[in-house]
């Protein structure tokens, strides 16, 4: 039943999972979430008004009379878009805690009991910053980790957790935030930048604590298509089914509009670093270009270091290297320094926290 509550005690962590399209892909989502052991949590799907829509409702009507006390299904009437599809999670869910999983993503084995084992350890936490890998079919076979640091790692709040986390929040899948901290800083005002989060985790941890976990909490399935574009504050700026040089541009462009007015809001030095940061890790940025011809690679670069990254030295080592040897040899350079570490290799001055 589409909107109705089932679960009597508040839980812990709701697991929320913003839907549109890729009804074939939800079963294995949810079995992913359902098989977790030890947590008090629940699962709220919202569906963004996809032409999908008959399809995600059968498997989520399924799931939730399956799991009567675990599943909640609702519809929006429009189409909110990315952006306030999770704002409207964050409205319908229960749990003290919201953790996002893209609707092609999978949650990790164990992942629930170890973030609740995080949060209920650590003192007055606002947002949990993940790891994850990457897959193509069997989330078994891993391509690539992403892993920031060794250890479980405390953030105390401040200027320096926000820097750390913000370009490390990105993807969204395990990223965990308190709820009611989420919707004291609800605003609509960056609709279409598909980075709601990041404002939410900036403003969240300049009073509240972070903590980093290293255990990988979920499996980022590779190969999608994007749907973004479809939404009134999409459209013009993200183009549904591709990912254009434009539109990654314009995303860029609105990681820094956030940055900035976190800066603005909370009167802290944050622009610079976050800039520098983001240099400093720049490859992927670029990377996801480097499948286009040299010139449109070329202007694309170009239109990046406008935005301020021709600072940052190491953004244009990234871009001489992929026009040089290519993405697939660059790829392979990257993947292999991050296996070889563990994780991703501190560049710069990375703030870690506390162990």
């Amino acid at each position: 039943m589409v909107g109705v509550f089932k679960v009597l005690t508040v839980p812990l962590i709701s697991v929320c999972i913003p839907a549109y399209n890729r009804a074939a892909l939800l079963p294995e989502l949810l079995d992913s979430i359902l098989s977790q052991q030890g947590t008090n949590f629940d699962v709220v799907i919202c569906e963004d008004s996809s032409p999908e829509r008959a399809q995600i409702r059968a498997v989520a009507e399924r799931y939730s009379s399956a799991f009567p006390d675990r599943v909640t299904y609702f519809e929006n009437t429009v189409n909110r878009g990315y952006d306030g599809n999770l704002r409207r999670l964050f409205e319908l869910a229960s749990g003290e805690y919201v953790l996002f999983m893209g609707n092609d993503d999978l949650l990790a084995e164990g992942a629930l009991a170890t973030i609740a084992t995080a949060v209920q350890t650590h003192p007055d936490v606002g947002v949990v910053l993940r790891s994850y890998d990457s897959f193509v079919e069997d989330p078994k076979k891993s391509l690539q980790t992403f892993r920031y640091f060794d250890n479980e790692c405390f953030f105390p709040a401040g200027p320096q957790t926000i820097v750390t986390f913000f370009r490390r929040c990105v993807f969204i899948s395990g990223m965990v935030i308190r709820r009611e901290s989420a919707l004291r800083h609800s605003t609509d005002r960056f609709d279409g930048t598909l980075l709601y989060q990041q404002h939410l985790v900036g403003q969240i941890l300049a009073y509240e604590n972070g903590v980093y976990l290293p255990q990988i909490l979920s499996h980022h399935r590779l190969g999608g298509t994007p749907d973004f574009g479809n939404s009134v504050a999409e459209q013009g700026r993200f183009v549904p089914r591709e990912q254009t040089p434009e539109s990654s541009v314009y995303f860029m462009r609105g990681m820094l509009l956030i940055a900035a007015d976190l800066q603005h809001t909370l009167n802290l030095e944050l622009l610079k670093p976050i800039l520098r940061d983001i240099g400093n890790y720049a490859y992927p940025v670029l990377s996801i270009q480097a499948n286009q011809s040299r010139r449109v690679l070329l202007k694309y670069v170009l239109d990046l270091a406008d935005l301020g990254l021709w600072r940052i030295p190491l953004f244009h080592v990234y871009a001489v290297g992929l026009l040089i040897f290519g993405k697939q040899n660059c790829d392979y350079l990257i993947a292999e320094i991050k296996k070889r570490l563990g994780r991703a290799p501190v560049i710069g001055q990375v703030y870690s926290g506390q162990p």
